[in-house]
């Protein structure tokens, strides 16, 4: 990686790891201090670096974001971002604000046996032995920096953890809300493991209200066992000066069973990764996600699938709708490696530019080892259907609304993938309510 040397999180970090040793295990502070040692030699990509060509963060350097370490807040401003956040009173849910848990408004009660849903900072004063692994095993196949950074300053998220056989009633909400005013930056870690045969389904959003730009870092990272099966949902909702910059790590055993779902909208620059390994045979994975961004939005999905073993199935299919001036980026890696004989995987991406103004840049690749494969992968980049709204026009279609209609049929194609319907509501307003279109 080539990249800039900054001291922008300097002082930060060593305020927190100063404040962190007095509580933290020793093994923690030594895992904390060797990805901050990784996080300097690698420094922030710039756009010599090839897979940050498209999507500029050097900007980060200049800027000394501080780490919020305490919780002052005002509980309407909690109550104000919650309630936008909210989908389901029956969901189990965790609270996380500036990174931290807070119980108000959080609800992990009436749990199965065998189920553990809490805090990170509370598995790590329980010492469990899991959460350890998580944090000092690598993650990912291949080095970030940002990565890196979010375990420097690892210290609260959420923690998941679920026993063989075991199937939840009801979806898990991890809700992350930032609310402190200033250039402020919050690192979440989360860490997902699913047993042999057990089967849930998980919902992180992220919300924000105006403030002068904070920063938000995150990493989560699932295992899934053998026969397991995990529907996962991400809804990022930042506000529109922030950066949200995060990855997410799945690691695959036989016959489990991982379906993707993600919407960006907010920030004013949101890159999302996502790195699948199949490290079993007949694994399926599926990857969806909607990006629209507007004004000056800079959208950027990545995703990485490792093809390691036969007999598995991968199907990607990512959509972005873009207005005004704003960019989107869209980089799906497929590798298949040389005993991955027997897989299936098909990648699709596609863009609809409402605007002239508006860009895109797609990188759909395939990389295959093995002779006895189904592989294919496609980009469109389009404008609406014009011989589609005169026709809904020449039916007495007024134009907004035919133009909305034609907009909520692209878009659908990823939401009806979701089966939650709290879910599914909360996007389809959203769906008819973008792009300044009138509502129905």
């Amino acid at each position: 990686m080539i990249a800039t040397q900054s001291d922008a999180f300097q002082e930060s970090f060593a305020a927190f790891l100063s404040d962190q040793s007095a509580t933290s295990p020793t093994w923690l502070n030594k895992v904390r201090e060797a990805a901050w040692d990784r996080f300097l030699s690698e420094g922030i990509p710039t756009r010599r670096d090839e897979d940050w060509r498209f999507t500029p963060v050097a900007s980060l350097a200049g800027r000394p974001y501080r780490n919020v370490q305490s919780l002052s807040l005002a509980s309407e401003a909690v109550d104000g971002l919650l309630g936008q956040a909210k989908l389901d009173d029956d969901f189990y849910r965790l609270v996380f604000v500036n990174g931290h848990y807070i119980e108000r408004g959080s609800s992990p009660h009436g749990l199965p046996a065998g189920v553990i849903v809490e805090n990170l900072a509370s598995s790590i004063r329980e010492g469990r032995e899991h959460v350890q692994q998580f944090l000092t095993e690598p993650v990912g196949k291949e080095q970030s920096a940002f990565t890196d950074l979010n375990t420097a300053f690892a210290s609260d998220g959420a923690v998941i953890d679920i026993a063989a056989a075991v199937t939840l009633d009801r979806p898990i909400h991890l809700v992350f809300l930032s609310v402190e005013d200033g250039a402020t930056a919050c690192h979440p870690r989360n860490l997902i493991r699913l047993g042999k045969g057990s089967s849930a389904t998980v919902i992180e959003s992220y919300v924000g209200r105006d403030g002068d730009g904070y920063f938000t870092n995150a990493v989560t990272q699932v295992a899934l066992a053998e026969d397991a099966s995990l529907d996962h949902h991400k809804l990022q909702h930042e506000q529109r000066d922030s950066l949200h910059i995060a990855s997410t790590h799945i690691d695959q055993k036989d016959r489990s069973d991982f379906r993707s779902h993600y919407f960006s909208f907010g920030a004013a620059l949101a890159r999302n990764e996502l790195n699948c390994m199949l490290d079993g045979e007949n694994i399926v994975s599926t990857l969806n996600g909607l990006y629209m961004p507007t004004g000056e939005q800079l959208m950027d999905c990545r995703t990485r699938i490792d093809h390691a073993k036969p007999n598995c199935n991968t199907y990607e299919l990512y959509k972005g709708i873009l207005d005004d001036r704003a960019r989107g980026v869209f980089n799906g890696k497929i590798f298949v490696h040389q005993d991955a004989q027997k897989t299936d995987a098909k990648q699709s991406n596609q863009a609809l530019l409402l605007s002239d103004d508006a860009i895109v840049n797609t990188k759909p690749q395939l990389e295959i080892y093995a002779d006895d494969v189904k592989c294919t992968h496609g980009a469109t980049i389009g404008e609406l259907d014009e011989q589609a709204l005169y026709y809904l026009r020449s039916r007495g279609i007024p134009a907004g609304l035919a133009r909305k209609m034609l907009i909520f049929a692209f878009a659908n194609d990823v939401v009806l993938g979701v089966q939650v319907p709290a879910v599914v509501q909360h996007l389809e307003a959203i769906l008819l309510s973008s792009h300044g279109l009138p509502d129905v």
